[in-house]
């Protein structure tokens, strides 16, 4: 299978066109102080005139000083960056894997980190950014037969391992299912639920109910991705604050604002880059295609491959029992509670997942 060196390069025009809509945003007048109703009004404002000063050359260099490519995976284009491992090894290949709303830069400073003992791959997931859409259903089982074909087929690893939350982390206990033998130990930012959530104890129905209630408060944004993705994609594809909003709403809400995530992010610019790569990729709207095609993820069997959760601050995970886990996973191994971090844990602290990765990593080995 083909591989093609890869260089991000967003053109003269797409960039003008860009600051000039966001120069033009009309912004919302809302009765609701700060962010109680969403993003929009004076806190968007902050945020576009980030972007607006946001030196895009300058972060394109910066990505581009890490190894990029794009292969051929059963006639889909997958993009990935890789950061190899230096020194004499022996390097553990390792996939980092994102989640929605983000892409591969989220797991740039981590990779940086583990280069002396693991061989990092960061792919862009299917219909993020520069990876192509690869046929409906987009389920998590289909993405992970992607990234499998891109370990194996293409990069020719016999054996790796997995770290991730939401989809990336959907997608490694798929790969734990299906490709057990294949997966060394997968780690995991948020707790796997198995295919039967019934509830067997009160602290099972305790955190279930307390999450029905936070989907209720925070759901809005899945319910239009699930039921109406390409009416919010046609305005986010046409109004890039917006877009800016829709995806800054959701870091804000899953970071963990008590230890300055959000500041951290903000302050960081990776909104900004990500969000420069949906618009110059047109790829929001297929971002969307997993929650459109959620429905038909099919019941997944317990894993078997071994399992590390290090479960971030993130409010729906809070209170993420042990026994859901352990039903999901009988090959679970750990269950840690991070000092620090929300839904995007790895990037709010990258040194504290870099060596919750080691961690796992050496008491696997030493397990055998």
């Amino acid at each position: 299978m083909a591989i093609d060196e890869f260089h991000v390069h967003v053109p003269d025009g797409v960039l003008t066109d860009l600051r000039a809509r966001l120069a033009r945003t009309h912004y919302l007048r809302s009765p609701r102080p700060g962010w109680t109703g969403g993003l929009g009004g004076d806190e968007l404002r902050v945020l576009v005139d980030g972007w607006l000063a946001f030196d895009w050359r300058a972060e394109e260099e910066r990505l581009n000083a890490v190894e990029q490519y794009t292969a051929d995976v059963d006639g889909h284009r997958v993009h990935f960056a890789r950061v190899r491992g230096t020194g004499d090894g022996p390097h553990r290949p390792l996939l980092l894997l994102h989640g929605w709303p983000s892409a591969y830069v989220e797991y740039l400073p981590l990779a940086a980190l583990l280069s002396d003992a693991f061989d990092v791959v960061i792919p862009s997931l299917p219909g993020f950014v520069y990876s192509e859409a690869i046929e409906p259903p987009l389920t998590r089982r289909a993405i992970a037969e992607v990234l499998h074909g891109l370990m194996t087929g293409v990069l020719g690893f016999e054996r790796y391992a997995t770290f991730g939350g939401d989809i990336g982390g959907g997608a490694s206990t798929w790969l734990g299912v299906d490709h057990a033998a294949s997966v060394v130990g997968l780690q995991l930012l948020s707790g796997p639920f198995p295919a039967d959530e019934t509830p067997q104890s009160d602290e099972e129905r305790g955190y279930l109910a307390a999450l029905d209630e936070y989907d209720r408060l925070d759901g809005g944004y899945s319910e239009i991705m699930l039921t109406r993705p390409d009416t919010i994609a046609a305005a986010l594809a046409d109004s890039p604050a917006g877009l800016l909003a829709w995806i800054a709403d959701k870091w804000h809400d899953w970071v963990d604002r008590a230890n300055g995530g959000w500041e951290r992010v903000v302050d960081s610019g990776v909104l900004y880059t990500i969000a420069t790569l949906y618009w110059a990729t047109d790829s929001i709207g297929t971002s969307f295609q997993q929650y459109f095609d959620y429905g038909q993820n099919p019941p997944r069997p317990p894993i078997t491959a071994p399992v590390g959760v290090y479960l971030g601050q993130e409010p729906g995970f809070s209170g993420f029992p042990r026994s859901l886990a352990e039903r999901a996973a009988p090959g679970l191994r750990e269950f840690v509670q991070a000092p620090a971090g929300g839904h995007f844990a790895a990037f709010e602290h990258p040194e504290r997942a870099a060596e919750a990765i080691r961690g796992f990593h050496s008491r696997l080995r030493e397990d055998g």
